[in-house]
């Protein structure tokens, strides 16, 4: 879900500044030993990209109940391995996350946020076996690996944690005290993951922090980043029709012929999601949906704009398989609506006889997966109370809402010290940049950046990936484009930017 949305770190935009080297070949003054620390990332190259392929052979899928605790402790044990002091697993209502610290003796704190689940996958559907992490060549890219959770999210943290092992196995002391929260049901809209958080111990540690980053491979084929200052909220749950609940139809599937003297629970699910969106099939008719819906800024808007300017459209709808945007709208339109819209969305129908051919059939129940995103102000909770008064107020209270996961939307101001370490280490190493108002795509910074924390949040990284929730995904390990970051140059930029993080004034 993350970075969800990744065609939005990735190909949007950037500004039009020079393109230069990936990376800084030497050190800022007052950045003592920053040399050794990138030689050992050279040097680590081949294990590094062995300990991706290991990690991706064990993969967490939080709703199949796939490796929980295996996930966990081997989350913990990645930690420690980086050079973290202490990292224990933190058990909750589902899937246990992790916290771990790393205690350098430094002046400022910076928080990790990781993930270490991943969607599920068919394997038929791929070109390789998605839990080999096979090194392919990538036509115009250079060699990727290809894997379940190469770019969405374990390449990016673990460049992230190679860049750790450097400080370490070089005998650099680390320029920031870290605090790393992971969680394990990312993809299913973080649940339990508030009762990691929320740990008394946990929070403590946050608290000292100057903010928090999710890795993240976010240059686009230009070698372009954009600096996302926010990220809309989401919220998963089913609509569950059945005769059982509703009181009309069959309790169980029954002969299809009986449809002309028995209702049907799968056709009552049809005609209340066609309440949800206005007669375009598009927009929310929610009662009361776009009540707290806060209009983008007109700052928010021009760094859009700045992003659109310097974008390129065909390539985005290349990247999508999409000859259009809604209504036919320009580019900017699409993209002012793409920040600012919540969205009521059906990922999936569910009902009676699935297989091939048919069965005749009157189902006894009927499920449509549903995923809402929310911008600022809104709410999970308003949210959710208003799907359940709406589908009351219709006839259609007897429909089953089961929320499965959920968190508002985030946002960050650009003036942070964070967001202006983000922006140092990308100037240093000559990479474009500009910020974008919001990501379409989710992750809990909410958390974070909500009451009591109220921190700086974001995702940072270079590098390069793509096929996330798809098949086929992949993260470039070694870039055929001096413009674009390899996997050790990505871990470079993380270990350059600590050192900004320890320059930029402490004041959250």
């Amino acid at each position: 879900m993350t970075i969800g949305s990744k065609f939005l770190t990735g190909t949007m935009a950037a500004l039009a500044l020079a393109l230069v080297a990936a990376v800084p070949v030497a050190a800022k003054p007052g950045d003592p030993g920053r040399d050794k620390v990138a030689a050992a990332i050279r040097a680590d190259h081949d294990a590094a990209v062995e300990r991706l392929r290991a990690w991706i052979k064990l993969p967490t899928i939080a709703n199949m109940g796939i490796n929980h605790k295996e996930g966990a402790e081997y989350m913990r044990q990645l930690a420690l391995d980086a050079g973290f002091q202490q990292a224990k697993v933190i058990p909750t209502d589902g899937v246990p996350g992790v916290f771990a610290t790393l205690d350098a003796g430094a002046k400022d704190t910076l928080a990790i946020y990781f993930m270490y689940d991943v969607k599920h996958y068919d394997p038929a559907e791929w070109s390789s076996p998605p839990l080999e992490g096979r090194l392919v060549d990538r036509p115009g890219e250079g060699k990727v690996m290809v894997g379940r959770g190469a770019v969405n999210q374990k390449g990016p943290e673990t460049a992230f944690l190679t860049a750790l092992r450097a400080f370490k196995t070089a005998g650099v002391k680390l320029p920031v005290n870290l605090v790393l929260v992971a969680e394990g049901e990312e993809e299913i809209a973080s649940p339990n993951f508030p009762q990691i958080v929320n740990q008394p111990e946990v929070r403590a540690a946050l608290a000292k922090a100057v903010g928090i980053v999710i890795p993240s491979a976010g240059q686009s084929v230009d070698g372009q980043v954009t600096l996302l200052l926010g990220a809309k909220g989401a919220i998963e749950l089913q609509l569950i029709s059945s005769g059982e609940k509703w009181g009309k139809g069959p309790k169980k599937d029954i002969h299809s012929s009986l449809m002309a003297n028995v209702d049907s629970p799968a056709w009552h699910l049809i005609k209340a999601l066609n309440t949800l969106v206005a007669d375009d099939g598009h927009t929310p008719a929610i009662d009361g949906w776009f009540e707290n819906v806060k209009p983008l800024t007109e700052r928010q808007k021009q760094l859009i704009a700045a992003d659109v300017a310097a974008s390129n459209e065909a390539d985005d709808k290349k990247v999508l398989g999409i000859k259009g945007w809604y209504k036919n709208e320009d580019y900017l339109t699409a993209s002012y609506r793409l920040a600012s819209q919540p969205t009521v969305n059906i990922q999936g129908l569910v009902s009676g006889y699935m297989g091939p051919g048919g069965k005749t059939v009157l189902p006894g129940r009927a499920e449509a997966k549903i995923d809402l995103r929310l911008v600022p102000d809104m709410t999970k909770d308003e949210a959710v109370a208003k799907l359940k008064a709406h589908l009351a107020k219709r006839g259609y209270g007897d429909i089953e809402v089961n929320v499965s996961g959920g968190y508002g939307p985030t946002q960050t101001d650009e003036h942070s010290p964070l967001v202006k370490a983000e922006q140092a280490t990308l100037a240093s190493a000559g990479i474009a940049q500009t910020m974008s108002a919001r990501s379409a795509g989710s992750w809990p910074g909410v958390v974070f950046t909500g009451p009591p924390l109220k921190m700086a949040a974001g995702q940072f990284g270079v590098g390069r990936g793509g096929g996330a929730h798809a098949p086929d995904e992949w993260l470039l390990i070694d870039s055929s484009k001096p413009k674009v970051a390899g996997f050790d140059e990505q871990a470079i930029v993380y270990a350059d930017f600590l050192y900004e993080v320890a320059r930029a004034p402490t004041k959250k």
